[in-house]
């Protein structure tokens, strides 16, 4: 159904011609000086959320600090949204009416990727701690500059509108984008523009690679006894577990090409000579539209009752988390991307050019090149999309008109979900990259703006093409909460040691400087 959509996006090309690059009275410009001028503030920003090293749901010293700093640029904060503790809105309006919009980043780590920003091999901060290894770090340092100075050119010009600030909490999870949906923070938003790390400036519309997934956990429960004396007495919960991720090894090969699915046994008993009560299997279940992920879901249900059936056990499951496939708004991607050939990629000298090539010598990258100095060809989006990630964007761009742009805030090539893709995320690579998309994002927000027809080509699309056969499905059930105490343990653990080295901006001029890392940093020697 998803394909038909993408099918008449093509009949209606021209109904929804490419939107001008020239914004009213020099606009553009205007807010472009404005992100320039606050260069120092998305660089402490960056480097700030990065020396947190927070991941999904524990996100604490992020949310404050983020909050704080809207707060005292004007915006006003709701905490606490759709039940989630790091979950909150900031919005600001300037006079009446006028558009609402709404500009998102995540800002979630990775368990096990602390390392050592500036040095082009493995080097953690905190040996087995988290780390930025995608370089959620960086956007709201892109959308908050973007911001501001977006709001300083709606003040001056008395343009009218809301600005509207949000995280992607727990995304590594998709814990966080359909709750927020849920809980309404997108029915009065016009449109939504999205900023994702990357090695590229680009942005997109339709259907994208990637899959929509549900995340669920199945739990088994049994009866304990003892193990070597007594067995028979019991009933093994992690039987159930084996029994169910055997069931699901069996049908795998029955399944769609295109499916993706994964698990891990996330609890398993509690030692060998108690036979386990209790044990879980968690499972994340990809697919390509909303039919063939509730069918897997089904899938799974079905073996996860017949182990439950062999083995004597009960089983039930909590959905953990959710994420729709996406679909990009067209008007709006067209929009963006003439502001992305405006502003064009940074401006890399020798020294960050030495130094991502160096990274991408060290870690086997697939890609040897250095940086980017060319934008991606921008184009319609794959007939046939192919299985990729998954990303609960998804939910919002389902909700309401909306794009991502991606920024060049990190080097090509790497692995991801890694250590090595925190390696230049408190680097002049990251700093000049976010510079460049918050550029991109504020003039995009002045299209929105400023041209009322671009807003109505946008609704129309959304509205007479993207959901005209298919409409929004949300996975979740309304008992379905967050589940906030994932990764808890793990923070509280590694937290007091990370502490040691967040970022002190009111003594160090960056990041690098503050852990005595000289830039660029290409060998193990002495410092070039």
């Amino acid at each position: 159904m998803i394909r038909s959509a993408i099918a008449v996006a093509g009949v209606l090309a021209l109904a929804f011609p490419a939107a001008s690059q020239t914004a009213p009275r020099g606009a553009k410009a205007e807010v472009v000086r404005g992100v320039e001028a606050r260069a120092k503030l998305s660089q402490v920003i960056n480097d700030q959320l990065f020396s947190y090293a927070e991941i999904g749901f524990q996100e604490h010293e992020t949310e404050r600090y983020l909050t704080a700093l809207l707060e005292k640029h004007g915006f006003a904060v709701e905490r606490n949204i759709a039940g989630l503790p790091t979950g909150w809105v900031a919005r600001w309006t300037n006079g009446t009416g006028g558009p609402v919009i709404a500009l998102g980043s995540d800002i979630d780590g990775i368990p096990k990727a602390s390392q050592t920003p500036g040095i082009p091999w493995r080097q953690p901060m905190v040996d087995g701690a988290p780390g930025h290894g995608e370089g959620h770090n960086s956007g709201q340092a892109m959308n908050i500059v973007a911001a501001l100075a977006v709001k300083d050119w709606m003040v001056r010009t008395h343009t009218a509108g809301t600005l509207v600030i949000w995280p992607g909490v727990a995304e590594e999870l998709l814990g966080g984008k359909a709750r927020f949906v849920r809980a309404g923070v997108f029915k009065t938003v016009d449109a939504a523009i999205f900023s994702h790390v990357s090695s590229q400036l680009a942005t997109a519309w339709g259907q994208p690679n990637g899959t929509g997934m549900v995340s669920v956990e199945y739990r088994f429960e049994g009866e304990s006894a003892h193990a070597a004396a007594a067995p028979w007495r019991g009933r093994s919960a992690l039987d159930g577990v084996i029994a169910m991720a055997d069931g699901w090894e069996m049908r795998r090969e029955h399944l769609r090409p295109e499916q993706r699915s994964h698990y891990v046994i996330s609890e398993g008993g509690d030692q060998p000579n108690v036979v386990p009560s209790e044990a879980k299997i968690w499972f994340y279940l990809r697919e390509m539209n909303f039919d063939a992920v509730e069918k897997m879901l089904a899938t799974a249900d079905a073996i996860a009752d017949g182990a439950a059936k062999m083995t004597s056990t009960t089983v039930s499951r909590k959905i953990l988390g959710v994420a729709a496939t996406q679909h990009f708004n067209r008007p709006m991607a067209e929009a963006a991307q003439a502001n992305i050939v405006a502003v064009g990629l940074p401006k890399w000298d020798a020294d960050d050019q030495a130094f991502a090539r160096a990274v991408q010598a060290n870690v086997g990258a697939t890609v040897t090149t250095g940086l980017p100095t060319k934008l991606m060809a921008f184009g319609p989006p794959p007939e046939e999309p192919k299985s990729a990630g998954s990303d609960d964007i998804g939910d919002v761009s389902w909700t309401v008109p909306t794009i991502t742009i991606r920024y060049p805030a990190n080097i090509p090539g790497l692995p991801g979900h890694n250590w090595a893709n925190a390696i230049a995320m408190a680097t002049p690579i990251a700093h000049k990259g976010v510079q460049a998309g918050a550029k991109v994002m504020a003039m995009t927000v002045v299209d929105l703006l400023t041209k009322p027809k671009l807003l109505a080509d946008a609704k129309r699309y959304f509205s007479e093409v993207q959901t005209k056969d298919q409409h929004y499905v949300s996975m979740l059930a309304t008992d379905d909460t967050p589940p906030t105490w994932l990764n808890a343990e793990t923070m509280a653990r590694y937290k007091p040691e990370l502490a040691k080295h967040y970022y002190d901006p009111q003594h160090y001029g960056s990041y690098l400087e503050q852990l005595g890392v000289q830039w660029p940093t290409l060998t193990r020697g002495p410092a070039k």
